[in-house]
Formats: C-alpha cells, sequence, structure tokens
C-alpha cells in the first residue's frame, strides 16, 4: 500500500501531508487513521507509547471515546526528506461538559511508501470556556476558509 505524497517532501508535499492528516484525525474514525501508519509504526504520545497499527487503532479508539466534539487544526512547522515537524491545537469537551484545547508538536518519520512510520507527540493541555472555543465548523474536515492556527493568533 502507498500513501502519497512520498518522500522525499516539497514544500508543497509536505504541507499537502500535513493537511491529508488533519482531514484523517478530523474524521474521528480509528480504522481509517490507522491505515496512515506502517504495521510496525512506533509512536510516543504523552506516556503511552504505541507500537503498531494495532496499538494505535485502540489508543485512538480510547482518545476519542474520552474527547468529544474533538476539532483539529495542524500547521507545517518544518522539513526535510522523509521528515515532517508540525504544530497543531485541538479542542474537545469531556463527558461533563468541560472544555480543553490542547496544543502540540508532533514529529514524524515516512517510509518510502508514504505511511507514516515514527510519530513523536509532546502535548499540554488546558480548561477553556466554551465562549472562548474557536474551532466551530461542523464535525469532520475543517473547511477550507477557516483560518489556521497562525491566523488565530495560536
Amino acid at each position: 500500500m502507498s500513501r502519497p505524497p512520498l518522500p522525499p517532501f516539497s514544500l508543497e508535499t509536505a504541507r499537502e501531508k500535513v493537511r491529508l492528516a488533519e482531514d484523517g484525525w478530523n474524521s474521528r474514525d480509528p480504522a481509517r487513521v490507522a491505515l496512515a501508519y506502517t504495521e510496525d509504526t512506533v509512536w510516543r504520545n504523552r506516556a503511552e507509547f504505541p507500537k503498531g497499527r494495532a496499538e494505535v487503532e485502540a489508543f485512538l479508539t480510547r482518545k476519542w471515546a474520552k474527547e468529544l466534539d474533538y476539532r483539529l487544526i495542524k500547521e507545517l512547522w518544518a522539513f526535510a526528506e522523509n521528515r515532517i515537524a508540525v504544530r497543531y491545537a485541538y479542542e474537545y469537551h469531556d463527558d461533563s461538559g468541560n472544555w480543553f484545547r490542547a496544543y502540540g508538536n508532533e514529529n514524524w518519520e515516512f517510509a518510502a511508501d508514504g505511511l507514516m512510520h515514527r510519530r513523536y507527540a509532546s502535548i499540554n493541555e488546558h480548561p477553556i470556556a466554551e465562549a472562548d472555543r474557536k474551532f466551530h465548523w461542523p464535525l469532520g474536515r475543517r473547511p477550507d476558509d477557516h483560518p489556521g492556527l497562525s491566523d488565530l493568533g495560536l
């Protein structure tokens, strides 16, 4: 299976890869998202270290069961050859209606077929008032005309 765009990345293909990743995560479909990673993918996500596509899918299933109405924006930070660095923010609420915004950075390394082999994420989150939310599009893909992180001052 191949997952274009393929490395080595140009500015255009790195941006495309970031947007495709954002779109996938905004689907909140663990099985679909897991297919973007190699069978032997290695992750660091906060204090969890999923290995392999099956563990990634289980991780995402748990994540989106707790992080309700999840909406994410990713932005390219840097790229070279088969690596991309992104910064991102996402908003969600818990089952008690408390809203949160999380900020993070990810370092990605891709296999030649365009599947992500390594994902290292550093994330911080804090509570926000519902009135302070900035991500208001309908669940799913962020509309092309919705501001990105830099435009939102994040």
